[in-house]
């Protein structure tokens, strides 16, 4: 839990573009990262020999894939742990590095995170040993059984959905209409997997998966990389970040309670209670309502369970996740805009990568800098990532401000997007080789293949 050290603050972001699994055969895992590191590392003006900590997030991979991807921007002796949390990967490596840099052990940390996925739904590799989600596959099988052709992360959470409407009124449409407005979303976001844009009809008669869930209300597999760079405020006024620093002003983390086994709901089988608990966390410790939140990044692996993760959060009122839906204040114009990145559905989900690149979306949008996508007048931020397993992490952020006012003096500051020669915000690039040189750490590197980096995605 946050908020009982040193403040920390997000001073650098970078993602790469998500992709469909296989398909830059030319680049491997440990290109993606260092394209996203590059990245963050060139947003913080600052090089790989400022970071004194790494925690690097993946979930297919063998083991020390992570130094393996920062020893393409130097091998400067750093600790690097390596992250697995099923899909809250990504958030969790946030977390560590938060937690090294509020108990004052460092003042510099990278979080990374990538997946290099296979194509189809998500499965277990390892079947000469118990499955970590065997005990909720057992409560799903107990209670509204099982579809041996249907994905099991989709059953998990369509039943969840079916149990909301079952309890509170909503229907198919709705969670039809949370797709929708996600495709809808993702057409402003260049570095989305997909950037079509769908009618309601379409999501509604696109392919079934299960239960109330169509093809085009369902995340897919993906590869790609996102990192986040985290320091002090020593670290922030040494090298005058002030103007681009984002704060991190609460961060929970939550796992399972006894509440999914006893109850045998599919709501609670879909992390329901751990999400609710940790958002009611991180409320108390930022000192706000959802009423203050602007713009929510949040894990809509299905259309299913962003429906139920509104009443999770308290974005809505109890049992009225539906009514929010409806009423259009989860889109642009309304009273909050959740997933204006196109969230997972259409974004895509590299497991490890998708909690570093919604901090990236949230970063971007309280700097004011995502162009038609920006969501205005923002005061904070709120992130959700939740994994089965479980683990859940949420985040609220806000524009760091400083008792000086230095987050208003430019005098001496240069704004990222001159660095990086245009707005990463709204337009997706790769990156070059002197780019990398840039940021490397001094003495050798595993540097990849920066060539194959000089990549521009065809929008």
């Amino acid at each position: 839990m946050s908020g009982k050290g040193r403040k920390v603050f997000i001073v650098g972001v970078g993602m790469t573009h998500f992709d469909k699994p296989g398909r830059r055969k030319d680049v491997d895992y440990p290109d993606y990262g260092i394209e996203a590191g590059t990245k963050a590392l060139l947003d913080a003006n600052i090089s790989y020999d400022d970071v004194e900590f790494a925690a690097v997030g993946y979930c297919y991979g063998d083991s020390t894939c992570g130094q393996r991807v920062l020893y393409g921007l130097g091998m400067n002796q750093i600790p690097i742990i390596n992250v697995n949390n099923n899909c809250s990967t990504g958030s969790t490596a946030i977390y560590v590095c938060r937690q090294a840099i509020e108990g004052g052990l460092y003042d510099c940390a990278l979080a990374l995170g990538f997946e290099k996925m296979s194509p189809g739904s998500l499965q277990n590799y390892f079947k000469d040993r118990e499955a970590p989600t065997l005990w909720s596959g057992k409560i799903m099988a107990e209670t509204r059984g099982i579809d041996p052709k249907a994905p099991g992360a989709a059953q998990t959470f369509g039943n969840a959905g079916i149990e909301y409407m079952e309890k509170y009124g909503a229907k198919p449409i709705h969670m039809a209409m949370i797709g929708e407005k996600n495709h809808r979303h993702s057409t402003l976001n260049p570095y989305s997997q997909f950037m079509d844009q769908y009618t309601l009809d379409q999501v509604v008669n696109s392919r079934k998966i299960f239960g109330p869930l169509t093809m085009l209300q369902c995340c897919p597999t993906s590869d790609g990389s996102g990192a986040v760079i985290l320091c002090s405020e020593e670290f922030v006024k040494k090298h005058h970040l002030e103007p681009q620093a984002i704060e991190i002003v609460a961060q929970t983390m939550a796992t399972d309670s006894f509440k999914p086994v006893a109850t045998k709901s599919s709501m609670e089988n879909a992390g329901f209670d751990m999400t609710k608990r940790a958002a009611l966390d991180a409320y108390k410790i930022a000192g706000i309502t959802r009423d203050d939140v602007g713009v929510v990044e949040l894990h809509d692996c299905f259309s299913a369970n962003e429906l139920i993760t509104y009443d999770a959060l308290g974005l809505s009122d109890p049992g009225k996740a539906h009514i929010l839906v409806e009423s259009g204040n989860a889109t642009h114009g309304g009273k909050f805009v959740i997933n204006p990145s196109g969230g997972l559905i259409s974004k895509g989900h590299p497991l490890g990568a998708t909690g570093l690149a919604q901090a990236t979306e949230l970063t971007w949008q309280l700097r004011g800098w995502c162009g038609k996508r920006q969501v205005p007048n923002l005061k904070y931020a709120l992130q959700h990532n939740v994994g089965l397993g479980g683990a859940v992490v949420i985040g609220i952020y806000k524009k760091a401000t400083f008792a000086n006012g230095a987050e208003k003096n430019l005098k001496g500051w240069q704004d990222p997007r001159e660095r990086f020669g245009y707005n990463p915000a709204v337009e997706c690039r790769g990156i070059k080789k002197e780019d990398l040189q840039k940021v490397m750490a001094k003495g050798g590197s595993l540097a990849g293949k920066p060539d194959a980096l000089a990549y521009q995605p065809k929008l």
